[in-house]
C-alpha cells in the first residue's frame, strides 16, 4: 500500500498465461513428446516472453507511460505459469473518464474478415466459460446458482463506471456467435483484453482497467495471496466401507 500512497491509485490490473503451443516450445520438442515433458522448456520461454511484456508496458509504453509496476510470477496446479502485473500511469496517461476504456481495453469479438488473426486469437485464448445455466458443472457456478464472474455480461452499448473494481465494457450486440467448447457463445463471453498485446504473445493475456479506489487493497491482496494449498486427511486404504467392500478410486490419491 505504500505504493498507492507514494505513486498514486492502480490503472491497470494484467493478467499473462504461458501458451504451451508457443512456437518456440513446439519448434524444440523430440517427436511424441508434449510441453508437459519439459517444464524447464516452458519456463524459460516463458520468462522470455515475460521480459518482453516488461519492455512494451515499460520502454514502448503500449498503454501509456508507467510511473510504478508490482508482478508476481505464479504456478498453476497443471504446471502452465502464469504473471499478474500492477501499473500505475503517469499522470498524464491516466484514464480519467470511461470514454477512453475503449481506446486500450476490448470486450467483444473484433471483425472476422477484417481481423482474422485476431479474431482466431480471441476465440481461442479470451473466451470465458461456457458456465452458468449453460454448464451448472462448471467451477465458477458449482454449488452456486449463476457464474460467480457474472458471465455472461449483460451487451452494454457504451463503457460505464463500474461500482465494484472494474468497469463495464462496450459490448454490442452485433450479432457475432460463434460455436465454442459445445455451445453458441457471443461477445457476452469475451474477457477483456488489449487487441495489440493479444496479438503480439498469442496467448491468455487478460487487462483490466482499475476504476475504483476500492480495488486497491483487493488487487494486492490478490498477487501477493501465495501458493494454492490443499487439505489432505490421511485414512487407512485397507479400511473397508459398512458393505466389506475397498474404494480403490478414494484411496488413490493423486497430489502435490
Amino acid at each position: 500500500m505504500a505504493l498507492v500512497r507514494k505513486f498514486g491509485k492502480l490503472d491497470f490490473f494484467l493478467t499473462m498465461t504461458c501458451n504451451p503451443n508457443w512456437d518456440e516450445i513446439k519448434n524444440e520438442l523430440y517427436p511424441g513428446q508434449s510441453p508437459q515433458d519439459h517444464p524447464n522448456l516452458v519456463t524459460q520461454v516463458f520468462r522470455a516472453k515475460l521480459e518482453e511484456l516488461k519492455r512494451m508496458l515499460m520502454e514502448k509504453d503500449i498503454l501509456g507511460k508507467v510511473r510504478a509496476c508490482v508482478y508476481i510470477m505464479e504456478f498453476q496446479r497443471k504446471g502452465l505459469p502464469h504473471a499478474h502485473f500492477l501499473l500505475i500511469m503517469q499522470r498524464k496517461y491516466k484514464i480519467t473518464g470511461p470514454e477512453q476504456y475503449n481506446l486500450l481495453i476490448s470486450a467483444e469479438l473484433p471483425n472476422k474478415k477484417k481481423y482474422p488473426n485476431l479474431y482466431r486469437m480471441v476465440m481461442k485464448h479470451m473466451m470465458y466459460g461456457p458456465c452458468g445455466t449453460l454448464n451448472p458443472l462448471y467451477p465458477c457456478t458449482r454449488g452456486r446458482t449463476s457464474c460467480k464472474n457474472r458471465y455472461p455480461w449483460p451487451f452494454c452499448d457504451s463503457m460505464s463506471q463500474g461500482k465494484d473494481l472494474y468497469p463495464i465494457y462496450w459490448q454490442r450486440d452485433d450479432g457475432h456467435k460463434e460455436i465454442m467448447r459445445g455451445h453458441i457463445l457471443d461477445s457476452q463471453w469475451v474477457v477483456p483484453y488489449n487487441p495489440c498485446l493479444l496479438r503480439t504473445f498469442n496467448c491468455h493475456i487478460n487487462v483490466e482497467a482499475c476504476s475504483s479506489i476500492k480495488s486497491m487493497k483487493y488487487l494486492f491482496k490478490y498477487i501477493y495471496k501465495g501458493h494454492d494449498r490443499v487439505s489432505v486427511a490421511v485414512r487407512d486404504a485397507r479400511k473397508k466401507d459398512d458393505k466389506g467392500n475397498v474404494d480403490e478410486i478414494t484411496q488413490y490419491k493423486e497430489t502435490r
